[in-house]
């Protein structure tokens, strides 16, 4: 028996006006979701426990069948396992995003969509001028970095706004605050003047995008005691593809394969075909895929109704139907790790619904994959890591 998951990040919303009443989800065209859904099981799952901010580190963890609570590593941590950064003892890893700052707003979290190669210059900037032995800068993907601070570990007790939480609203109050907080604000504007220099920009300017203005540190995590390892856990061998450093640190955490697919990544462009066929070929040697998509949630902290929609019809289309075809004994798990409303621009902890569809799954009533239908079941995962017995179940 084979098994895949498909993570459709942040799919999950709530109803719009602009979409008369209806939920991106249940707007979307799905057909290969709402066949799985009439023949399989569909309820909601509650990823993020009560109290745990509404993060993917949470649900994603949860959906890999961990607990978030109990099993927590700070994301700053997970993120930073991705890239390959070891930390010491004496050493906290927070994700830096590079952003704009326009009136005192958070004009841009994604740092006017700055590319990855661009970023890579710039944070190589900013740890020429700013990086020391207690400051090291980590270049990601896109605007997402890691910054490490060494001889700290109170900026684990900080507080922290994430910079997509506040989308085109003031950022007076969201400035990391609390114990520890004004070395952060020291390096926030030695930072400034480094950005304002910065060649990227010089060219970025020229042409006509966006200059970036800030760092901006938040989500800290220490190094991780270890998690007990999937396969040991679940007693299946496992392989992950994303286009995020995020499932790439929850799989190096726990000995789960990451998939180096060609094409995948974390917004419109990614190859979604290829990324399903290159997920399906793992199965050769694995019993279990996670095909995790970030475009969803992207188009919902960009508030773009109409990217979110089109972004789940992709991945209906081209890496659920592909893996409904599976030529052989299958169990399907599709789910959002959380919701990323369009009003609001960012995670909610609210349910998200599931559907698990194949061999051995039985149809629990529902007719089509939605927030709506998956509530009628009455059937509600609480808490959410119980959607990895439900697939691996006998």
């Amino acid at each position: 028996m084979k098994h895949v998951i498909v993570i459709l990040d942040g799919a999950a919303g709530w109803p719009l006006d602009e979409l008369d009443g209806a939920t991106t989800l249940q707007a979307a065209h799905t057909p290969n979701l709402d066949a799985l859904a009439a023949s399989g099981t569909v309820g909601m799952a509650r990823t993020v426990p009560a109290g745990t901010e509404a993060s993917s580190a949470a649900a994603c963890t949860s959906i890999l069948g961990y607990d978030p609570v109990a099993d927590r590593v700070g994301r700053g941590a997970i993120e930073a396992a991705s890239m390959g950064i070891t930390l010491g003892p004496d050493e906290v890893a927070l994700r830096l995003n590079l952003v704009v700052l326009a009136d005192g707003e958070m004009a841009s979290y994604a740092g006017g969509h700055i590319t990855t190669a661009e970023s890579r210059e710039m944070i190589a900037e900013l740890g020429g001028k700013l990086g020391d032995a207690t400051f090291a800068f980590h270049p990601g993907v896109g605007y997402r970095h890691i910054l490490v601070v060494t001889g700290h570990p109170e900026l684990l007790e900080a507080a922290y706004t994430p910079p997509h939480d506040i989308s085109g609203r003031s950022i007076e109050g969201r400035l990391p605050s609390g114990v520890g907080a004004d070395l952060l604000l020291e390096l926030m504007a030695r930072a400034r003047p480094v950005l304002e220099d910065s060649s990227v920009n010089r060219r970025r300017e020229a042409e006509g995008k966006a200059r970036v203005t800030d760092i901006w540190p938040f989500w800290p995590g220490a190094a991780p005691r270890g998690l007990v390892p999937f396969a040991r856990l679940r007693g299946v061998r496992a392989a992950l593809t994303s286009g995020v450093d995020l499932l790439g640190g929850l799989a190096v955490l726990t000995g789960i394969d990451r998939l180096d697919i060609p094409g995948v990544t974390d917004g419109s462009d990614n190859d979604y075909a290829g990324q399903a066929l290159g997920a399906l070929a793992a199965l050769d040697d694995h019993d279990l895929v996670v095909i995790h998509v970030e475009t969803p949630d992207e188009e919902g902290h960009a508030g773009d109704a109409a990217g979110k929609i089109a972004g789940i019809e992709a991945i209906d289309r081209e890496v659920v139907g592909r893996a409904m075809r599976y030529p052989g004994p299958l169990r399907l798990l599709c789910m959002p790790d959380h919701p990323t409303p369009i009003e609001t621009r960012t995670h909610t902890g609210d349910p998200v619904p599931f559907v698990v569809w194949g061999e051995g799954i039985a149809h629990n009533g529902a007719d089509a994959y939605d927030e709506a239908s998956a509530g009628v079941t009455g059937l509600l995962l609480d808490p959410g890591r119980g959607v990895m017995d439900l697939l691996l179940g006998d």
